[in-house]
């Protein structure tokens, strides 16, 4: 007599095989990512200013280089060079508010948020995702536009090297910058969920403070300054000491504070409020 053998059906993958992790979050959001047009344009206009911005003002000063002792003595060809760094820092943080905002518009967080119920790991994930793609792609603009600013600048003998002092941190220190912005404007798109309000509310912390204490009297401002959004960020690329700023990391460690509470405020409103 033949024994006819069954097979049993291979049970479909449980819940422990779908569970919702961290890195298939990142993962997630890494496609979503490079899948947007808008991130491709933006990404290629902050490398482009950085790059094209910064060789432009370097033309320019070496047509009209500094005669004066005290004016050649604080010349910081370093910064000359990543000029390019302050008008990139509006791509980056206008990119990061449509990452988040972008998607309360179209509806498509929805869809994000009812694979990930606990929703947190959303926010994690797309600023995971978002920092180290901005460091990776603005730190080797950044080395490429101090290199190209040198060499125009070596005309008139004004350049430097990555090997004098605070140098290499200064180049780092912008690219750590340029992620730190990315992250201001994808908090605040993801606390305001609106694409014009968060980048009205970029540009007001980013800019406003400046001005506000600029009408104040000089005693305030004065000790007022450094310790605002910007000028704390900004500090980390500076190579000559200045004592009206912060010292480099101090500054970059405060703005990354003022990030860190936008962040938090935004995961506050994430967990309490609907799509």
């Amino acid at each position: 007599m033949t024994t006819t053998r069954h097979r049993t059906p291979a049970r479909p993958a449980g819940p422990a095989d779908q569970r919702v992790t961290q890195a298939r979050v990142v993962r997630s959001e890494w496609t979503k990512l490079r899948s947007q047009p808008s991130t491709v344009w933006s990404l290629l206009t902050a490398l482009a200013l950085i790059v094209g911005f910064g060789a432009l003002y370097c033309v320019l000063r070496v047509t009209r280089p500094p005669t004066d002792p005290a004016a050649v003595a604080s010349f910081d060809p370093t910064a000359v060079s990543l000029t390019g760094v302050q008008l990139a820092q509006l791509a980056i943080g206008v990119l990061g508010v449509l990452l988040v905002a972008g998607e309360y518009a179209t509806g498509t967080i929805r869809v994000s948020l009812a694979a990930v119920p606990r929703r947190l790991p959303v926010l994690w994930g797309k600023a995971i995702v978002f920092a180290l793609t901005t460091l990776v792609l603005c730190l080797p603009a950044i080395v490429g536009a101090f290199l190209v600013g040198q060499s125009i600048l070596s005309a008139e003998r004004l350049d430097t090297s990555l090997s004098q002092p605070g140098v290499a941190r200064a180049v780092l220190g912008s690219a750590l910058f340029l992620s730190a912005v990315g992250l201001l404007g994808l908090g605040l798109g993801a606390l305001l969920r609106s694409t014009a309000g968060a980048v009205a509310a970029l540009f007001g912390l980013l800019f406003g403070p400046q001005l506000l204490t600029g009408l104040l009297p000089a005693a305030w401002s004065d000790r007022l300054y450094p310790y605002l959004p910007v000028p704390a960020g900004a500090a980390v690329a500076n190579v000559r000491p200045d004592p009206a700023a912060l010292a480099p990391w101090t500054g970059f460690g405060l703005f990354c504070l003022y990030t860190a509470v936008v962040l938090a405020l935004a995961a506050w409103q994430l967990r309490r409020r609907d799509a």
